[in-house]
Order: C-alpha cells, then structure tokens, then sequence
C-alpha cells in the first residue's frame, strides 16, 4: 500500500499523527506506530523518529543556501571577459582587480561597492561557471639533413636548457598567411617573445628574406623595454643566415637554434603565433604591401593590449613519477607585471612602463583592435585597401556591445570557413506583448516573483487567453528582463538589446 502513497500524502500523514501519537497511551503509541509503519512503508524506527519530531520531513530541512552572485554580477563579469579578449577563468582572475580600475578610471564602468567585492571574490572556477553558458554560444617524412658549417657555428639549445634565463632573451619565428595555397609570395609575420616575462612584440613581412628580419629585430630592439641579450630561432634559411649571424655578433647577442624537426624547443613562441597572430588575424591568405601596412597598424594595438592586459601561465617546475608527469605554475601575470617586478629591470624603465600601463584604456585599445581586424579581412577578401576604417568615436556603445557579444561566437577576422549566423528574430507575435506594462507593474513591488506566479497571475485576469505551453516563452522573456536590469545596474543607464 506504501507504493501509492506520495512524499506529500506521507508528510500530512505524519503531521496528522504526530500530536494523537504524543498524547497517547504506550498501548495507544504501539498500535499507532504499527498501523503507520504498515500505511507508509517506513522502517519502524524511522517511524518513531519522525511521530516524535525528531527526524524533519523533506520540506522541513534547510534550503541550500542562497546563490552569491547574481545576474548583475554575471553581467559584470561577461564585460570584464570580453573587455579581456575571452580568456579563461585562471587568467582573468588576476586581471580583474587592474582591469575595473582601469575600466572606471577611464570612465566605462561604474560598480557600487556590494557588486565591485562580488567580482573581486569570485574564484577562477566561479568564473568558468558562470560563463559556460557565454563560451556555449562563441606529415611529410622527415629528411635529416648534414650540418652545415654556418649551422656549426649556432649551437643548439633545446626546451630543457633554458633553465630560469634572464630578461632579453627571444624566441622568435615566422607566421605564415598564405590561407590553403603554399606557392606564390605572401605575407609573413616574425614573433618574438621574452622566455622570462613573455613579453611579445610582433612585426610583418612583405616577404621572406634576411634582410627584412634584421630590419625587424632591429625596430623589435628599439621598443623592447628591455635590453635584448640573445636570439634563439629554428632552423629555417631566414634565420640561419651570415646575415643575421653578422647581426647577432655585431650586437654581442647569443644565438641559438632549436634541433631540427623539434617544434616543442621553440614552446614559448610557438604558443604566441597561436594565442596572439592567429587569434587576432586568423588563417586567411594576405599579399602585398597594403596586407603589411595594415598588419603593422594591427600589431601596434595589440602589443600594448597582449603585454598590459593579457595574463599569461609560466612553468614553475617539472617533476616526473615514472610515467606521470606533474606540472606547477606560477600565478598567471601580464608579461607588463613580470617586467616591474623583475629585480634585473632599472627603476628609470620600470616607471616608464608604469606610466605607460595606467595611460591605456583598454576598452579603447580593443575597440581599435575591433576595427583594424576589419580593415584586415577586407584585405584579404580583395576590396580595395583604400577604404577608411570606422571607429566610433564614443565608446559607450562598444562598451554595451560587450555584455551581448558573446552571441555572435568566437571572435577572429579570418576564419577558414564561414559561421553559420545566429537568428536573432521572431518567427510568431510575442504573446506578451500587450501585457507587458501589467507583468512589469507587478515586478516593480515585487521584483522576485517567479515566472510561474507571474504566468498563474496572468492566467485569472485574462481566463482562456493563455495556454500552459507558453509558460516558457514567459520565462525566456521575464529572463531577459531581468539581464537587463543587471546590465543598467552596471552601466546606470539602460544596455543595448
């Protein structure tokens, strides 16, 4: 009998008995608790837990309790991820805490002190929850080859060599743009990163030649805020050179090279040309001298905004246990924080490089960005390279923008193939739109009310109007709603839709 009895009929069955079981006689309780036991299905000692109050009823117990943060809070935190290029949780916790003071220093965000403590309390796992459902929506054989005598006199340095080096030391290695066609001339990009800080500049080619890389390690030399001490490359015929080997002596620089055919010597810069030139110009082909002068105009953007506001992961250390390997990290920093608190650093640069640091906006810095990425695909989509690229000149809808952007999917202005585009319309009339000033009415005296109580509320003041199956378009929209106050909570004023 106990099988069609529910949690609710047990529950009022218990508190029914519950005051006739503690008045009764011990005869009484016994023939009590034997017709409940048989009625409910419960063990006999459960039973008499729960006629003497000392077990709680399912709907007795303690909710779990209240969430931390609210839409206002995961409102913030998807402007700060975008504002930060979409990187991941671990990285964009250290940077929270510089990127609101810069944000509010330079007017695009105002958080009252309750939301600004919730953002600096969140935890990178936290941030990674919040925003999943953000993320949800964006060999040829090997020919060994005889050393050569110029190849003789560049020893070799593999990964495990470097040890903890000193600032000024650079990987550097060539990106190529040449889309899925190989043959013919096209642009290429030189990266150099710092192994020590991970400070990365970059600068295109018109073509491959070595001539053209020691103009650009000459013009990397001259922004470093740094002293460049050595060069470690692979062993492609543009680096491994007399030209640059002459270069590298005449500037008393230490030159390397990785072992051929071993990719994971050059980890460092390797990681940059993925993280910073593809993520920021993509695959597509790029020719000419117009695809240089606007990659030079993109580069120039993104250097300040990768080294002063993208935190990046440094291996601590290494330890083997036969098979396994486990890996430690330091905190993740910007390549701008490592450089300040590196003793080896003179103080004269170190303030140069703080006042540098505060003096940009990165809002700013990622709206340019924005726009040169543009100017870069109509480049490549062969339109003419002539065309002004349109930046706005107030940033406030760019900083709006950034709370929705996420709909639009990953952003990079060159993908291989097209994305599908997200539909953003009505395909039936909203049935709620007439009723809105009621349903918002009754959300300004109450604004916790659940979309069920609002829809049951709609249900008997317009009887025969609403059917239950629209009970989760309500929901979408009071959703919505809700995400909107968030976001005026926010900005103080009210976010584009």
């Amino acid at each position: 009998m106990s099988r069609v009895l529910t949690a609710a009929t047990r529950a009022e069955l218990v508190r029914a008995l519950r005051e006739r079981y503690a008045s009764a006689s011990r005869d009484a309780k016994t023939r009590i608790l034997e017709e409940f036991a048989t009625i409910s299905g419960y063990h006999r000692k459960s039973a008499i837990r729960l006629l003497n109050g000392a077990a709680r009823l399912l709907d007795e117990r303690p909710c779990r309790r209240p969430r931390l943060y609210d839409e206002a809070a995961r409102q913030a935190l998807i402007v700060l991820w975008e504002a930060a290029d979409r990187i991941c949780g671990k990285r964009l916790k250290p940077l929270i805490p510089v990127l609101v003071a810069a944000l509010e220093r330079h007017g695009h965000l105002t958080l009252d002190a309750r939301l600004r403590a919730n953002l600096l309390a969140m935890s990178a796992a936290t941030i990674d929850r919040l925003l999943t459902d953000v993320r949800a929506v964006s060999t040829r054989r090997q020919v060994r080859r005889t050393p050569t005598a110029l190849r003789r006199q560049v020893p070799i340095r593999t990964f495990a060599d470097w040890h903890e080096p000193d600032i000024g030391f650079l990987e550097i290695d060539l990106v190529a743009h040449c889309g899925d066609v190989v043959g013919g001339r096209f642009v290429h990009t030189l990266t150099a990163t710092d192994i020590a800080s991970g400070w990365t500049e970059c600068v295109p080619l018109a073509v491959r030649d070595a001539s053209l890389v020691v103009e650009a390690l000459e013009a990397i030399r001259a922004t470093l805020p740094f002293r460049l001490a050595g060069l470690d490359v692979d062993n492609g015929s543009e680096f491994l050179n007399h030209t640059v080997l002459e270069y590298c002596r005449s500037h008393a620089l230490e030159f390397t090279r990785s072992r051929p055919h071993h990719k994971n010597d050059q980890a460092w810069v390797e990681q940059k040309n993925g993280s910073v030139v593809r993520r920021f110009v993509g695959y597509a082909r790029l020719e000419g001298l117009a695809a240089v002068e606007a990659l030079s105009r993109l580069y120039g953007a993104t250097r300040l905004f990768v080294n002063a506001y993208q935190p990046s992961f440094k291996l601590k250390e290494k330890i083997r246990f036969g098979a396994r390997i486990t890996k430690r990290y330091h905190a993740p920093a910007t390549p701008s924080a490592r450089l300040l608190a590196a003793s080896t650093v003179a103080e004269p640069v170190k303030a140069q490089l703080r006042t540098l640091v505060e003096r940009l906006d990165p809002l700013a810095l990622l709206e340019q960005i924005r726009a040169l990425q543009q100017h870069v695909v109509r480049i490549a989509e062969g339109q003419p390279s002539y065309m002004p690229v349109t930046a706005r000149d107030d940033l406030a809808d760019f900083l709006a923008s950034l709370s929705t952007a996420w709909r639009d999917g990953e952003v990079r202005p060159t993908h291989r193939t097209a994305a599908k585009p997200v539909r953003h319309w009505r395909t039936r009339p909203d049935a709620f739109a007439n009723v809105w000033s009621e349903l918002g009415a009754w959300l300004n005296v109450d604004p916790d009310l659940t979309a069920l109580e609002l829809f049951e509320r709609l249900q008997a003041a317009h009887p025969g109007r609403f059917r239950s199956g629209q009970l989760r378009t309500l929901q979408r929209q009071l959703k919505a709603w809700r995400a909107d106050v968030a976001r005026r909570l926010v900005f103080g004023v009210r976010a584009a839709a």
